[in-house]
């Protein structure tokens, strides 16, 4: 390392004096300026990184003077690397920092060990402490989640609590008061021992004094104040992840692999902002490292001297991310392009700006383009529920249906209105404003919208047919079209308060040929001869062998453990299985038709809705031909996606 002018240290680590003039910014604190009546100057070393990080916040406005920081810190290598280099800059940010620690409790001991470390670091350095754990398992069983999405559902959670509730904390007295000289002080206050962290006998030890609070039950909230005779609680301003450059990339490749439109290839956000109860804004989570590759990181670390801790499952190559960070990125920087992160991270910025766009040229056609009407059975639902009512309703049942129903609508009245479109303006649009309609239609509404469905309603639309048709969407919905409207139907909420009769096997037998009614399945179903020579005009893979069916033929709804082998799948499967994957409305799988023969191999399922017959009965050359036809029972003709 060099020597500056007046011994001032050079190299690696520049100075805060060039920090500020590469920012554009001039400190107002006078030790920071060169005077003509003083032969030296005041320069404290700062490692380019520091300098770098510093650029990019103030640049982008990520962290502001007086505000109280929370760094989420793991134990890892990111986060630990973001609270050093936030320990360097806090002076010239004029922040206030704190470190946050959530424990998964996915790794046992390990997962404590992280804790005692990240405790340690936050003893070391004189801050406040706040800690959390959760049974992630456990929640991701509840809610039918994978792990990952329960650990960082919890753990934002735990974030956003922590912004939007830490004030009214002070009365809890959640902050124990101390004396730097009390030999009994809680682990969280304990001055670092030299040579390194050390760990906490126990985890009440690594708790201190500190009165635990409740938060998303069973976790505990926990936090101390480091150092000071008075400590008060109060909430923080903003939490701040060590999210880098390398985490952005292998997002936006799992995304863009996954299937993902633009919003998703936003992937992670430089901040998210965080709301009270009232939707007002109290703060923000944000990112200050995603800028920064994790290369980066590492030598910084190593070059400070600081310890951390490795976590065993991001080499675990059961898991979708590490496999990308480990085969994927290094193979597409080596054999296609050395700067391939930096190039996914360009794409997400590109993308969230293009969001960003959508999303104020589509907030101007909700308001606009898009009316928003209550169907007949609400008004009509409003009216009857008006009246004066004597009885008094018994808490056992919820009260009367309407009743029910009506407090149901009040908490969700955006779920019960139809949304109806100009189709004229529709048509007129590009493809990219329809699809960004359908879609905010379909999030307004709470439906979940895939491309298929969206790409369908489009081709809906564009129909010349007359009116009087329907597409059916998920949970219930439909679209209607007229020549001038295209409207989107909310269900009748009333049908999910009756009391539901649960659906009756049905059975029916058609001859062959023949033609049977099935009300429960909503068609007619026809099952024709089709004479050698007369093939032409049907599908070849629906032609049946006549011969190994000779009929009558049996018309039912599937059973439970029944299995269907359609064509060109390599075996044959359970029935539930194949409408799952699928993705067939719950409500209509129970009464789903199959058709059964009784020919020479005994009861075998021959035919199923929306699947191709098993290839074992596909008819021979030269000999007489089935074909089974479904026809729905409405006149209007309706088309399922």
């Amino acid at each position: 390392m060099g020597t500056a002018a007046h011994g001032c240290p050079v190299g690696q680590n520049s100075t805060r004096l060039n920090m500020w003039e590469e920012s554009g910014l001039r400190p107002k604190d006078s030790r920071w300026r060169l005077s003509a009546h003083r032969p030296s100057c005041t320069i404290i070393s700062v490692h380019s990184l520091a300098e770098r990080v510093f650029a990019h916040v103030r640049r982008q406005g990520l962290l502001t003077a007086g505000e109280r920081v929370g760094v989420a810190v793991s134990g890892g290598i990111d986060s630990v690397a973001l609270l050093r280099l936030l320990l360097e800059l806090r002076s010239e940010l004029g922040i206030v920092l704190s470190v946050v620690h959530f424990n998964h409790k996915l790794r046992g001991a390990e997962s404590d060990a992280d804790g005692r470390f990240v405790a340690s670091l936050a003893r070391e350095h004189d801050l406040e402490f706040y800690c959390d754990s959760d049974d992630v398992e456990g929640h991701a069983r509840e809610e039918g989640i994978s792990v990952e999405a329960a650990a960082r559902e919890l753990r934002y959670g735990f974030f956003r609590y922590l912004i939007r509730e830490g004030e009214s904390l002070a009365p809890q007295g959640l902050k124990p008061q101390f004396s730097k000289e009390d030999p009994n002080r809680s682990a969280e206050s304990a001055a670092p021992p030299e040579g390194g962290p050390q760990e906490p006998a126990s985890e009440a030890e690594l708790d201190g004094t500190a009165e635990a609070m409740p938060f998303q039950e069973p976790s505990l909230f926990r936090s101390a104040a480091h150092g000071s005779d008075h400590a008060v609680a109060a909430r923080l301003d903003k939490i701040v992840t060590g999210h880098t450059l390398d985490d952005q990339a292998e997002t936006v490749l799992m995304r863009l692999i996954r299937g993902a439109g633009l919003k998703g290839l936003g992937a992670i956000h430089p901040r998210i902002a965080v709301e009270d109860d009232d939707g007002e804004f109290c703060g923000e989570i944000v990112r200050p490292l995603l800028a920064v590759r994790r290369c980066e990181v590492q030598a910084y670390l190593k070059e400070v001297g600081q310890i951390w801790r490795e976590d065993a499952t991001n080499d675990d190559g059961k898991f979708t991310r590490n496999r990308l960070r480990k085969l994927v990125l290094p193979l597409l920087e080596k054999e296609f392009n050395p700067a391939v992160a930096e190039s996914l991270a360009e794409l997400a910025d590109i993308a969230r700006g293009e969001e960003d766009y959508w999303e104020n040229e589509i907030a101007g056609w909700m308001g606009t383009g898009v009316h928003w009407t209550e169907p007949e059975w609400v008004k009509h639902l409003s009216s009857s529920t008006q009246l004066v009512q004597i009885a008094p309703t018994h808490a056992s049942d919820g009260g009367s249906p309407d009743a029910r129903l009506k407090a149901k609508i009040e908490s969700a009245s955006w779920l019960v209105m139809n949304a109806s479109v100009d189709r004229v303006w529709f048509l007129g649009e590009p493809a990219a404003v329809q699809r960004r309609v359908v879609k905010a239609i379909g999030e307004h509404a709470g439906i979940t919208l895939e491309f298929k469905h969206v790409e369908e309603v489009l081709r809906f639309a564009a129909e010349e047919a007359g009116s009087g048709k329907e597409l059916v969407l998920p949970q219930g919905w439909k679209v209607g079209r007229s020549p001038g409207e295209l409207v989107f139907v909310t269900p009748d909420m009333r049908d999910h308060l009756r009391d539901p009769q649960p659906p009756r096997d049905y059975e029916y037998v058609v001859t062959i040929p023949g033609k049977v009614q099935v009300d429960e399945a909503g068609s007619t179903i026809e099952v024709r001869r089709v004479f050698s020579g007369m093939e032409a005009g049907y599908n070849p893979e629906h032609l049946l062998d006549a011969e190994s069916m000779p009929g009558p033929l049996t018309v039912r709804n599937w059973r439970a453990g029944d299995r269907f082998w359609p064509r060109h799948t390599k075996s044959p499967k359970k029935i539930k299985e194949l409408l799952q994957e699928r993705h067939v409305e719950q409500s209509q799988r129970r009464l789903w038709p199959v058709i059964v023969s009784g020919g020479v191999s005994g009861d075998e399922i021959v035919w199923m809705r929306g699947f191709p017959p098993p290839a074992r009965f596909a008819v021979r050359p030269g000999r007489e031909a089935i074909v089974i036809l479904e026809v729905p029972l409405a006149s209007a003709q309706t088309h399922t996606v």
